[in-house]
């Protein structure tokens, strides 16, 4: 394998393509808040708009994290970088998982997004050094027919999503089918890798360029936060209509 040894500068795309799915995530959120609060009907954000805003958003989440892999360990892996990594996104998961728990006990987030791009990252690790087509073969074999029998009901599996009824979850993306999504970003990286193209999306972007990859460069940080905050908005609002 070609290459320097050490990742590319930040890409500004990558950090742009963040920013636009955590605008959808926080679009999501927000509704969801209105319906629990009683401002939208019940059943709102699980249908129609919502439901494929849901799903792109958490597929675009972990393409992205599979494209970061990509570029994060292009020439050789790094382990230390990704451990440190590692560690951060499963600390992150683990507070959404304490956090839920406090409000939802009943239907805790045990695996949700983050959940998911850690187990997915290292699985990914493993094929980093594979030609593009192997992640890309993968995740079309965990999507296309046929669907392997559900597993007995065991509650510690239920993170698989190969479960024939999982436990409910206020935030549920199991590793199958979301893997897919995960594998599909590291085969377009690798893909992109091999045709120069980050390469040539490496060069310094312009300031508003800048201004709206922000969010993007602080996806982990913002993912943590921002539910609370618009929880606690729209509570304020509702108080305020009631008074």
């Amino acid at each position: 394998m070609t290459g320097p040894a050490h990742p590319l500068p930040r890409i500004a795309a990558i950090d742009l393509a963040r920013s636009a799915a955590l605008l959808g995530m926080a679009v999501f959120h927000f509704s969801y808040d209105l319906e629990m609060f009683g401002h939208l009907p019940p059943g709102t954000v699980v249908s129609g708009g919502f439901r494929v805003l849901s799903v792109t958003v958490a597929a675009a989440f972990l393409a992205l994290a599979g494209v970061s892999l990509q570029l994060a360990h292009r020439a050789r892996v790094r382990p230390r970088a990704f451990l440190r990594r590692l560690l951060r996104i499963a600390a992150a998961a683990g507070a959404v998982s304490l956090g839920t728990w406090a409000v939802f006990p009943d239907a805790f987030v045990y695996f949700g997004i983050l959940h998911a791009i850690a187990t997915a990252s290292l699985l990914g690790l493993f094929m980093l050094r594979l030609p593009p087509l192997v992640p890309a073969l993968l995740a079309l074999a965990v999507l296309l027919p046929p669907r392997p029998a559900p597993i007995p009901d065991l509650a510690w599996l239920d993170w698989t999503g190969l479960t024939a009824t999982p436990r409910p979850s206020v935030d549920f993306e199991p590793l199958f089918p979301w893997v897919a999504a995960f594998l599909a970003g590291m085969a377009l990286g690798g893909l992109a890798r091999r045709h120069g193209l980050w390469d040539r999306l490496s060069g310094s972007p312009g300031r508003l360029t800048r201004c709206l990859a922000w969010p993007g460069r602080h996806s982990l940080a913002i993912y943590l936060i921002h539910q609370p905050v618009l929880i606690a908005l729209v509570w304020g609002l509702t108080r305020i209509g009631l008074s």
